[in-house]
């Protein structure tokens, strides 16, 4: 891309008071519709839940409960149950499934996948112990033996074996200490290996689980469960994705340093105007370029799209986004999304207060798009540096369009101040504001937690983290 066509992200303030975003209605998703939602699925996951655990009931009888090894082999049973359903529960969280990603966006569903994660994992273990334990009473031989018996004598438990091993191996990769020593590119090429872990147990569990043999509805339902999953996880992670890359066929054609750490990379597409896309939103981004091809990373817009032209703004945190500030023009890109309700149209108040934690500006630029004019937003900016001051000027046009109030913390924890009394001292009503938060995981967590202790309802916190 020559100089002379350089494209510029600049607001157009003529632009934008002409735009919709300035009538966007107070409130857009409320509150209710949030619960609702959320109540919808958690009926939904117990209906599940009690009908799974109804199936390990059911298909107990007396004489097989008091028989020698019974209990631990009803035990084993319940927790194979549970712990798989729970461990497609956890699948689907962060599946992408449109209309509860929308409403509860991802990072939230990132947590729930996070709080649910030991739980199937704890359970399926359990099952291995005690349905080994139970089958070793009723054969009166030791531990190892049975198992050894299981795998080799026993259909599809080598398959089952495996899965298992691979389940256990992901498990203690994802504890925190661990995880925070490896790439993002490793822990994530890692985790995918959770789906074949479940396929590999699957036909184990059809095959010899006392809820399905002899049970023809039982297994017609668990099976229907395991290819809605499978089916959702298709369609939603890669089928929509690849259909939407091709109808956008997006591609690099410039690469623009902010700072020394920071690049934005402006692609060119067709059909942008049909992109359903809300400032503070983020794809998925898969640059098909070498090295990188296979990796799919979230990064945010930072500024809403001009057709045909989309830009991203990333800061140099890995070896993904370091490789970003070289990337070729001409590169293929392939996006899912958009994804994330750090929105406009989250709002529940007239007001908003936005903070950024150093490139978490980059969503929050986007999103001040497409406040109202005169709408006075608050936005302060956590930053280390005056250099890590990125888009100034364009986020300094945007404030002052909408006639708000900007403050630039710069500087080290120990020597800026940043707490409950200092929030409200640039911030006096907060408590008639919304709360949009962007930053780090640890920056995201601890802003929270002020703003929750000053008084600000938790429906009106709105937030994105970038962690694993």
């Amino acid at each position: 891309m020559s100089p002379a066509a350089t494209v510029t992200f600049t607001p157009d303030q003529r632009s934008r008071q002409s735009s919709g975003a300035r009538n966007v209605p107070v409130p857009v998703v409320a509150p209710k519709k949030k619960a609702n939602v959320l109540a919808l699925v958690i009926f939904i996951a117990c209906l599940g839940m009690g009908a799974t655990v109804g199936l390990s009931l059911i298909s107990e009888t007396h004489s097989e409960f008091v028989a020698r090894g019974g209990v631990n082999m009803f035990i084993g049973n319940l927790t194979a149950l549970v712990g798989t359903y729970l461990a497609l529960i956890m699948v689907l969280v962060v599946s992408r499934l449109s209309f509860v990603e929308t409403v509860l966006g991802q990072d939230r569903l990132v947590r729930l996948h996070k709080t649910l994660s030991p739980w199937p994992i704890s359970l399926i273990a359990l099952h291995v112990f005690f349905t080994t334990i139970g089958y070793a009473q009723a054969a009166k031989t030791g531990f190892w033996h049975q198992f050894g018996t299981f795998i080799s004598s026993f259909p599809n438990m080598l398959t089952a074996t495996i899965g298992f091993i691979l389940m256990m191996a992901i498990a203690a990769i994802s504890i925190r200490a661990i995880r925070s020593r490896l790439r993002r590119e490793t822990w994530w090429s890692i985790h995918l290996a959770m789906y074949l872990a479940l396929a590999l147990s699957f036909a184990h569990i059809i095959a010899l689980g006392p809820a399905f043999v002899g049970h023809p509805l039982a297994r017609a339902l668990w099976i229907a469960s395991w290819l809605g999953t499978a089916g959702v996880v298709l369609v939603y992670r890669f089928l929509l994705p690849v259909v939407r890359s091709l109808r956008y066929s997006l591609k690099v054609v410039e690469v623009k340093q902010e700072n020394s750490e920071v690049s934005s990379i402006i692609l060119k597409g067709t059909n942008l105007e049909k992109l359903r896309f809300k400032g503070g939103q983020f794809f998925s981004w898969r640059f098909l370029a070498p090295g990188i091809w296979w990796q799919a990373h979230p990064y945010s817009l930072s500024a809403m799209p001009k057709p045909p032209y989309l830009r991203l703004t990333v800061k140099n945190l890995g070896d993904h986004s370091g490789s970003l500030g070289s990337i070729k023009p001409g590169t293929r890109v392939l996006i899912e999304g958009p994804y994330g309700t750090l929105t406009a149209h989250s709002r529940q108040r007239q007001h908003a207060l936005l903070i950024a934690g150093g490139i978490g500006v980059t969503a929050l630029r986007a999103l001040l798009e497409e406040l109202p004019a005169k709408s006075k937003p608050v936005v302060i900016r956590r930053v280390r540096s005056q250099e890590d001051l990125v888009l100034k000027a364009e986020v300094e046009a945007l404030i002052k369009h909408r006639r708000g109030n900007l403050y630039e913390l710069i500087g080290s924890r120990r020597h800026i101040k940043f707490d409950g009394p200092a929030i409200q001292k640039m911030v006096p009503d907060i408590l008639h504001r919304d709360v949009y938060i962007c930053g780090s995981q640890s920056f995201v967590d601890g802003i929270i937690e002020i703003v929750k202790d000053i008084g600000v309802n938790s429906d009106s916190i709105h937030f994105e983290a970038f962690s694993i």
